[in-house]
C-alpha cells in the first residue's frame, strides 16, 4: 500500500524568533575548509592538500534546550509528580506505544490569541467533525500561531489548552497531544495579564498542570496542521533518548496509507 508523508516538524533554526530570547538556540556552522586541518590531526602525515580539493567534514556544533525546535515533553517537565502523586516518568520513560498511533486535528485557527479552550470547545470540534476519540488517539491542535512561527510576534500568537480541556482529552484515554504553538498553553504575555487581574494561580500552566492528574505527552512547535484532514492519519513522533530529560527531539509526522 502506497504511503504518504507530512512532515509536521519545524527546522531547528538560530536565526528566527522560534523561542525567548535566553532560550533561542546556538549553531556553529564548521565547513569543509574550517574543518581540514582537523582532519589531518586524525592521520599522522596527513597534510591538506592531499584532501580532496583540500576539504574535510561539515560539523555543526549545538547549544540547544531539549525544548528548541519540534519536541515532545514528559511528564517529567509538568511537575514532579503525575497521575495524583507517582514520580513523573522523563523523557527515556515515555512508552513508546504512545507515540505512533492515529492522528486527530482540532481547528482552533479562527480562536483569538490567548484564548484558553475549554472542554466544551473540544467537545464541540470533535462533534463538528464527526470523530470519536479512542484511547492512544494523537490529538494536535491547529491554532493561528503556526502561520506566525519564525515572526517576532510567534511568542504571542494562538490560544492555549486549558485544563479542563486537556483533562477531557485524558479522560478518554489521549496520552499524546500537540500544538504548532510555542507552549500547550495560552501565550504567557496573556495569562500574566489574566493573574494580574485575578491573583489566581492556578490559572498558569494550567494545562501542563493536568499532567499532575493524569500523566500524558505533548508536542510543541508542530508545522503544517493546516494541510491535515481532522483524521485518517497516523503520527510518529518517537522523542530521542536522553537519560533525566524534561523533553527529547522529535521529528514528528503524519502518515496517510493511501
Amino acid at each position: 500500500m502506497p504511503r504518504r508523508i507530512v512532515d509536521l516538524s519545524v527546522a531547528l533554526d538560530a536565526e528566527i524568533a522560534s523561542d525567548p530570547p535566553p532560550m533561542l538556540p546556538k549553531i556553529d556552522y564548521i565547513d569543509h575548509k574550517q574543518s581540514a586541518e582537523q582532519v589531518t590531526q586524525f592521520f599522522p602525515g596527513l597534510s591538506i592538500d592531499q584532501l580532496p580539493a583540500g576539504e574535510g567534514w561539515a560539523v555543526e556544533m549545538l547549544q540547544i534546550s531539549t525544548h528548541n525546535g519540534a519536541h515532545l515533553d514528559a511528564p517529567y517537565h509538568f511537575h514532579s509528580t503525575m497521575n495524583n502523586g507517582e514520580r513523573a516518568i522523563t523523557i527515556d520513560e515515555v512508552p513508546l506505544e504512545w507515540c505512533f498511533n492515529p492522528g486527530v486535528k482540532l481547528d482552533f485557527r479562527h480562536m483569538e490569541d490567548g484564548y484558553v479552550v475549554t472542554a466544551n470547545d473540544v467537545e464541540a470540534e470533535l462533534k463538528r467533525i464527526n470523530h470519536h476519540l479512542k484511547p492512544f488517539d494523537i490529538v494536535v491542535i491547529n491554532t493561528s500561531a503556526g502561520a506566525h512561527y519564525g515572526k517576532d510576534d510567534y511568542l504571542l500568537k494562538g490560544c492555549g489548552m486549558g485544563r479542563e480541556a486537556t483533562l477531557y482529552l485524558l479522560d478518554q484515554g489521549v496520552r499524546v497531544t500537540g500544538t504548532d504553538a510555542w507552549s500547550w498553553d495560552a501565550p504567557f504575555a496573556f495569562t500574566a495579564k489574566a493573574f494580574a487581574a485575578s491573583d489566581d494561580p492556578s490559572i498558569i500552566w494550567e494545562g501542563h498542570r493536568a499532567g499532575m492528574e493524569i500523566g500524558y505527552c505533548h508536542i510543541e512547535k508542530l508545522s503544517n496542521l493546516e494541510s491535515l484532514p481532522p483524521d485518517g492519519f497516523e503520527i510518529s513522533c518517537f522523542p530521542w533518548k536522553i537519560k533525566g530529560a524534561s523533553a527529547g527531539f522529535t521529528r514528528a509526522v503524519a502518515i496517510f496509507n493511501e
